[in-house]
Formats: structure tokens, C-alpha cells, sequence
């Protein structure tokens, strides 16, 4: 069992492609162990699952991170259906920030992302019923539960909508731009 690992746009964004193998029956897939992150170099302390579907395509979800000193680390995947993931680093001195980086993760093409502390992370559903699972390193906390704007100007994201429109919570129609936000996190301290 092993999985691939690989290095995205963004420093510290992590692309991770768990083997899969399969046969007349359908196929299994060692989908996350913690011994083999270890042997990779990734010592993340997992402590919470979080499922969700979305019944409606063009269901877009995010963009959301959780502040310090309850940052999160999550590992995102996709097991029904499909999403264009987005991931915008907010690290203040990062080389990348404000830049994003967006990825279809989908239950054909079994990538997932490791997305670290001090990135805002979103998707926006291309399948209806799609299922998302991740993984945090941090138990969800209210109080520093935070996100900025999925249409923020500065960030041009191209959501591939045309002229749809997304369905969007409450919670998300009223997020902040990036340049509205506080300096949650800085390139290279660590954010909990």
C-alpha cells in the first residue's frame, strides 16, 4: 500500500494520490495511514473527520479557514461526484499570497489536497450528490471559524460558473475580502 505525493503552486500545498486497486469486484484503497505520511515526512495529528454532501450542482462552499490558535490542517477528498477545490494561501510574506490554486478532485481521480494552516479553502460542486471528506487536525472552534469572500476581486478566481450562479450559504454570501481580513497567519511561524 503507498500513495504518491507532489508538490503544488503553492509553497507548503500538497497533492496526494493514494494507490487503488481494483478488479471485478470494484476496488480498495488505503485512503489515509498515518505510519506512510510519517515515512513521507508529514506528521499531522488527524483528530476529526467532516463529511458533506452537496445535492445540487454549482453548490459552492467556502472560502473557509479556521484561525489561530485553532488553525487547521485538512486532508480533502472527493468520494461521490466531483469539485473544483480551490485553495488561497493567506499567509502574510508568503511568496504566494493572495495567489490560489485550484484542482478537480473527484471520486475517478481519487487526488486528494493536504492543505496546511494559513490557507482559505473552497469548492464548488461540478456533479450533483457529491461527497466531500476530510480530515482536520484541529477540532472545530466557532469562535475562530473564518473565511473570505469566493468572489473577492483581488483574488480572479475563475469558478468555471458562466452564467450560473452559485448556491451559497448565508454564512458564505457575506465573508470578508482577503485585504479586509486581519494577519492571521505569517509565512514561516507556526499558526496554533
Amino acid at each position: 500500500m503507498g500513495f504518491s505525493i507532489e508538490e503544488m503552486a503553492l509553497p507548503d500545498l500538497l497533492a496526494v494520490l493514494p494507490d487503488r486497486f481494483g478488479d471485478q469486484r470494484g476496488f480498495f484503497s488505503e485512503t489515509y495511514s498515518r505510519r506512510a505520511m510519517a515515512e513521507a515526512g508529514i506528521t499531522v495529528d488527524f483528530v476529526q473527520d467532516n463529511h458533506s454532501l452537496s445535492a445540487a450542482r454549482h453548490t459552492l462552499r467556502g472560502l473557509h479557514f479556521q484561525a489561530p490558535p485553532h488553525a487547521q490542517c485538512k486532508l480533502v477528498r472527493v468520494t461521490r461526484g466531483a469539485v473544483l477545490d480551490v485553495v488561497v494561501d493567506i499567509r502574510h510574506g508568503s511568496p504566494g499570497f493572495g495567489r490560489h490554486v485550484t484542482q478537480v478532485l473527484s471520486a475517478e481521480n481519487w487526488l486528494q489536497l493536504l492543505v496546511p494552516p494559513g490557507f482559505a479553502h473552497g469548492f464548488l460542486t461540478l456533479e450533483p450528490d457529491t461527497e466531500v471528506l476530510y480530515k482536520v487536525d484541529e477540532y472545530y472552534t466557532p469562535s475562530h471559524d473564518a473565511g473570505i469572500a469566493w468572489n473577492d476581486p483581488d483574488l480572479a478566481i475563475d469558478w468555471g460558473l458562466g452564467a450560473h450562479t452559485p448556491m451559497l450559504s448565508e454564512k458564505d454570501r457575506v465573508l470578508p475580502r482577503l485585504r479586509d481580513l486581519p494577519r492571521y497567519f505569517t509565512y514561516g511561524e507556526a499558526s496554533a
